[in-house]
């Protein structure tokens, strides 16, 4: 006679059942507006004049490359050839200031300014001899080879082109 009251507690377990499935139920239709969300946003039709877009895009950019490339490589000309003509005039200077040092502190450092103008004449000429890729590679293998040495020399060159556009602002701000 005990076992029918047992019979009766196991029905009670079955309805604690039914909310479970009622959770995982709610989790599919939660999936399902996912998959609705992705279908919306895919475009597919447009993606035929995306391409050709992008090719056309592509081929502008090439097109302006092309254009940038080849006047900065005349402007890089031009600053080599007035670069060039610079350190030909310094040299000059240099020869020239060698003979008033040798008048005014002795023939010994008037040797040494010569050498110097001979040195910054033969760069001047190697300058003017050599075309603007081929400076830039050295320019490259120099920085790989010593890269403090470049670093220093850009921070050195830097700090006199600030000063030099300062002082042609304080020249300004006199007149």
């Amino acid at each position: 006679m005990t076992t029918p009251p047992k019979k009766a507690a196991t029905p009670k377990k079955a309805p604690a059942k039914k909310p479970v499935a009622k959770k995982s139920v709610a989790k599919k239709p939660a999936a399902k507006k996912t998959a609705t969300t992705k279908k919306t946003t895919a475009a597919k039709p447009s993606a035929p004049n995306k391409f050709g877009a992008t090719r056309a895009a592509a081929d502008k950019s090439l097109e302006f490359r092309d254009r940038a490339v080849s006047k900065a490589k005349s402007v890089a000309n031009e600053g080599k050839a007035k670069t060039g003509d610079a350190i030909g005039n310094l040299s000059k200077m240099i020869e020239n200031s060698a003979r008033t040092i040798d008048e005014n502190a002795g023939e010994k450092y008037g040797d040494y300014a010569r050498s110097a103008a001979d040195a910054v004449a033969s760069f001047a000429e190697k300058l003017n001899s050599k075309d603007v890729d081929d400076i830039m590679e050295d320019a490259r293998g120099f920085v790989k080879k010593s890269p403090a040495v470049a670093v220093g020399a850009a921070a050195a060159i830097g700090f006199v082109v600030a000063r030099l556009i300062k002082s042609g602002m304080d020249k300004d701000d006199e007149a």
